[in-house]
């Protein structure tokens, strides 16, 4: 795993109140090999693994966080 750079705790927060409020959410991320991808889904989770953060959609993507690009047009801010 590539090292994991941290997210802003509020930035953090802010996700994990967007998976309570069942928000659909327009998301922008790099997969792995650099390609951006935009969806439209749902956080349901997220959630802390092999020493990083992940968000999981409804659809079952899991996306590491510091992969985020933004969330509904604000970008992703890090620590």
């Amino acid at each position: 795993m590539n090292d994991y750079c941290l997210v802003d705790c509020d930035f953090h927060d802010r996700l994990e109140a967007l998976a309570t409020l069942r928000q659909t959410c327009r998301i922008s991320y790099r997969t792995v090999t650099g390609e951006i991808v935009e969806v439209q889904d749902r956080i349901v989770d997220v959630y802390a693994a092999n020493q990083a953060d992940f968000l999981k959609l409804k659809d079952g993507t899991e996306i590491r966080l510091d992969r985020l690009i933004s969330i509904n047009g604000n970008p992703t801010r890090f620590a």
